[in-house]
């Protein structure tokens, strides 16, 4: 087909310019960030490094959203912390890192396979949002001591950042001034458009440089870690500590696979084809069980770094792939050079990035502000869950609030309206509160969910006293979700209510998965196999077949009257 890319092994394209000179901007941009994120969560900045490497190749090579970019982002690197230390594991040993990487790599597999992709569809944005806030907090509180020099003397993050006020005399001034230059520096660079997408690097160089022509006496990346000229050494995982890891993996995956299931819907692919959240997962589970033997930390999309790559040009799965290349091929060459890098302009550059997730979450707060008073409590309680207890438990918390704001807005959106023919089609109505005698109405069941909603459905169920004989139709043709047994059994009594009054239920629209599931369960018999109509082509096909049917039997017993 005309303009349509020559394709290589698996798919791939044949790489352009725009992607070698994507993945050069994104592949420098990763050294200050990557370095930046896993100095943040308390691991050596080399393992920043790594963790841009082989995983970004691998991800990228597999990934069904082509232009997504798998590395460390800072949720996965506070996370990974968490649950190490809730573990009672040293961050420091590599073999602790490489379990919980691998261990994740797996989940993200299991989730892919079981295509798990949509329930990430039901994490409320109320929750994500102050999980995310919650985070940027974690950021700025966590590179406290490398930007002034002094470390907060309490654990409660909020109160970590007053702390570090309070005791603004205590700051070191070299520390201190080392890391306002790089943020002024950042900040200058960013103003610039055509280096916009180098600002992070620009004030990486210019504050390294900076610290010795000032001969400012700070911390350097040297002091913590050496940076061999050379390809990760691989490390095993370390088996005995599985039991321990596990839970924590969990909650690791969910955060990695929530964070990147919003960049399918960010950044579409450029050539049209479909993405899929559930190919992504496996794309990243490949990323990490390969990065685990190759001191990487847990990996997953990283929204930020895909923006860059795009802003660069990135037009295909190449970016991602030449962004790893160029990182390795940096790190071989003048991966020493690193070691020269301050940590107090690490730590002026998170702050860069834990003040931009908050200016950029400020949209999403207003906008769960403005929702509801359930939005906002979960927003809220999520937030504190993630300032004040292990994140991996509030990771959870996330999780189980998500559920809970998807059952409670699934069952105040249930309801029970009445469809009327008007002879030229179906017209909505309020429900009567008793059932009209010799004649037939027609309820529509509208809701996301007939589980969830069934209780409140019950409650608009129009009373049957005096209404015989009558017939009552449930339209359920707009139903999703696999009726539970309190649905089944409602479904049955129901029906059985109406026949000892002399009347009849039927049901109009159900499709056959919902028909075998009925037979199966012995419903089908108490409703009544006669009275049970079948979805068809015709959207309203079942429904007009009820509605004959339910005339006739009307019909038949005024004769018998």
């Amino acid at each position: 087909m005309p303009g349509r890319p020559r394709t290589w092994f698996r798919g791939l394209s044949r790489p352009s310019g725009r992607d070698v000179v994507s993945g050069l901007v994104t592949g420098l941009f990763s050294i200050p960030e990557g370095m930046a994120y896993a100095s943040v969560g308390g691991f050596s900045p080399v393992l920043g490094l790594y963790s841009g490497m082989f995983p970004a190749i691998i991800g990228s090579f597999f990934a069904r959203t082509v232009l997504m970019v798998t590395t460390l982002t800072s949720a996965l690197a506070l996370s990974s912390q968490s649950v190490l230390a809730e573990a009672g594991l040293d961050p420091a040993d590599l073999g602790n890192v490489a379990t919980l990487t691998v261990l994740v790599g797996l989940m993200m597999i299991l989730f892919g396979v079981l295509r798990l992709g949509s329930i990430m569809n039901f994490v409320s944005s109320a929750v994500m949002t102050g999980f995310t806030t919650g985070i940027a907090v974690q950021i700025l509180t966590g590179v406290l001591g490398d930007a002034t020099g002094y470390e907060p003397r309490v654990h409660n993050k909020v109160a970590q950042a007053a702390d570090w006020l309070v005791h603004v005399t205590d700051w070191d001034p070299s520390t201190t001034a080392l890391a306002a230059g790089t943020v002024v520096v950042w900040f200058a660079a960013r103003s610039w458009a055509r280096i916009r997408t180098l600002a992070m690097l620009i004030a990486l160089i210019a504050a390294t440089v900076a610290a010795p022509v000032f001969s400012l006496d700070v911390e350097t990346v040297g002091d913590i870690a050496s940076i061999p000229a050379s390809l990760p050494v691989p490390v095993l995982p370390e088996l005995s500590v599985v039991p321990e890891l596990l839970v924590g993996a969990v909650a690791v995956t969910l955060v990695a696979l929530a964070q990147a299931a919003g960049i399918a819907a960010a950044v579409p692919n450029p050539d049209g084809s479909r993405t899929s959240a559930s190919g992504d997962f496996v794309a990243q589970g490949l990323a990490n069980v390969a990065g685990g033997f190759l001191r990487s930390l847990p990996v997953g999309g990283s929204l930020s770094r895909t923006g860059v790559a795009t802003d660069a040009g990135a037009r295909t799965r190449w970016a991602g792939i030449f962004a790893g290349l160029w990182l390795t091929a940096v790190v071989l060459v003048a991966g020493r050079f690193a070691e020269y890098i301050p940590m107090p302009v690490i730590g002026g550059l998170m702050l860069i990035v834990g003040a931009e997730l908050i200016v950029g979450q400020a949209r999403h707060v207003r906008l769960v502000l403005r929702t509801s008073r359930l939005s906002t409590a979960a927003m809220a309680v999520t937030f504190l869950a993630t300032t004040q207890i292990p994140l991996q438990q509030a990771i959870f918390l996330g999780a189980l609030l998500s559920l809970v704001f998807y059952c409670v807005q699934a069952a105040r959106r249930a309801k029970l309206v009445a469809l009327r023919s008007d002879g030229g089609g179906w017209r909505v109505a309020d429900p009567p509160e008793v059932l009209p005698a010799r004649q037939v109405t027609v309820l529509h069941y509208a809701g996301s969910g007939f589980f969830a909603g069934f209780g409140s459905v019950g409650e608009q169920w129009p009373r049957t006293d005096g209404a015989a004989p009558a017939v009552l139709i449930l339209s359920v043709r707009t139903l999703t979700d696999i009726p539970s047994a309190t649905v089944l059994e409602g479904l049955a009594r129901r029906a059985e209510e109406l026949r000892a009054s002399g009347s009849l239920l039927m049901l109009a629209g159900l499709d056959a998965r919902f028909r075998k599931i009925l037979d199966d369960s012995g419903v089908l018999a108490r409703v009544g196999a006669d009275n049970v109509f079948e979805a068809d082509d015709e959207v309203f096909g079942a429904l007009d077949r009820a509605a004959h049917a339910a005339h006739v039997w009307i019909a038949g017993h005024r004769r018998t009257e």
